[in-house]
């Protein structure tokens, strides 16, 4: 589709005939790493359900082709999907699919300053058997991105999103979280959450009730968390919505407001869900809100970053030194989105800057230093940015132990 927007293509692909899986490239996925993959990881259940000629083990090693039109960028290949198969057949320890021929560097999905990015993967469905094209949309900015959400929903890093056009996340693509304390049947959960959705404060305290402070670092503590937080937030929408769901819709209009209504809570779960952790772990290592940190304060200017050491107080008078200063912005994804900080409390020259983002470019990387902005990014994370990144990156736990004694 030459010379379309984001909304013309969302439209043009928002169709039953087409099935979307959505996922943030990772540095793997692109060519950032110099690694073999070269191409964007997407599960065998998937490529499966598009092309069912692949799954089998009567034939070696079983591949099929496929225009890719990377309408983003004007770009076509035609692809080739292959499955690796010899574990299955015997003899060997592949069991495996690559998507390759995308073209090297000069693919978006391949181009290293693609990390990050939102990608969307529209492939025409064929009833009859293997799907004969995909039409591919990978964004270049934030705004992009905040489109794409406003239809299916948030996209956290290592997500990958199957949508069907009309239906709404396809649970049968996506596998439900494995049974654990977090993910909870409507038994387990308040009855005052079955009638009123409960608000994210809610949703953390129970999280912290089930993933405990003891015996985990913060960096480790931060992910467990939000993975648990995840699998309570999905446990309540299917008790809150299921029952209406299965009661059936007269009009598009009833389902399109049950429909927004769940896009709406996603997006508010995660718009803010990470704050809500950071200052839940602060206050555990020992911080005090209003004392040795201040959760939103508001700045110059108007502006409100998302946590301020020591105190606003500290930041407003002119005799506190500078240097013991600190700003962290909170942001799950920090592609396009760091400049953002750049403008925040002015009195602090270096914004550190927290994120779930799983990898940079090493330009972007620079970039980002060279205007002042330190990631930090939990211990975990740190082995999916390239080679000359991770010893620049600032784990939560240092971060914490820095604003704890800040220098003179």
């Amino acid at each position: 589709m030459i010379g379309t927007d984001i909304a013309s293509w969302l439209d043009e692909y928002d169709h039953p005939r087409h099935k979307w899986y959505v996922k943030r490239l990772a540095p793997n996925d692109t060519l950032e790493t110099g690694g073999h993959q070269a191409g964007p990881y997407l599960p065998k259940r998937l490529i499966f359900e598009m092309f069912p000629s692949l799954n089998t083990t009567t034939r070696k090693n079983p591949d099929a082709r496929f225009d890719l039109y990377i309408d983003s960028h004007f770009q076509h290949r035609v692809a080739r999907a292959i499955y690796y198969n010899n574990k299955r057949t015997g003899g060997g320890t592949r069991d495996e699919i690559h998507v390759t021929n995308l073209g090297g560097r000069q693919s978006a999905l391949l181009d290293p300053e693609s990390t990050g990015s939102l990608a969307i993967f529209a492939f025409t469905v064929n009833p009859a058997g293997d799907s004969t094209a995909c039409h591919v949309w990978v964004c270049d900015h934030h705004t992009e991105e905040d489109l794409i959400e406003e239809r299916i929903g948030r996209v956290d890093p290592s997500e990958i999103v199957a949508w069907t056009p009309g239906s709404g996340r396809d649970a049968a693509s996506v596998a439900e979280p494995a049974r654990s304390k977090c993910n909870l049947t409507e038994a387990e959960l308040p009855t005052a959450w079955l009638e009123k959705f409960p608000s994210g404060e809610d949703i953390i305290r129970k999280t912290v009730l089930l993933r405990s402070a003891t015996g985990m670092n913060p960096d480790l503590r931060l992910i467990r968390r939000r993975d648990c937080e995840f699998e309570i937030f999905r446990s309540i929408e299917r008790a809150f919505h299921q029952g209406r769901i299965l009661q059936g819709f007269s009009t598009l209009e009833e389902f399109l407001k049950v429909a927004q209504a769940i896009l709406q809570s996603r997006k508010s779960r995660s718009g803010n869900s990470l704050e809500l952790h950071l200052r839940e772990i602060f206050v555990e290592k020992g911080l005090k809100n209003g004392e040795t940190f201040q959760y939103k304060p508001v700045v110059e200017g108007g502006r409100r970053p998302d946590f301020l050491f020591p105190s606003k107080a500290a930041y407003d008078d002119p005799t506190f030194p500078a240097s013991k200063l600190r700003m962290l912005a909170v942001k799950t994804t920090c592609k396009d989105r760091w400049r953002q900080v750049l403008e925040e409390a002015s009195r602090i020259p270096e914004k550190h800057l927290l994120t779930l983002q799983e990898g940079v470019s090493q330009a972007q990387f620079n970039e980002m230093r060279q205007a002042g902005v330190q990631l930090v990014v939990p211990k975990p994370l740190h082995r999916k940015f390239p080679p000359g990144v991770q010893s620049h990156l600032v784990e939560l736990e240092s971060f914490i132990r820095d604003v704890r004694t800040p220098s003179i």
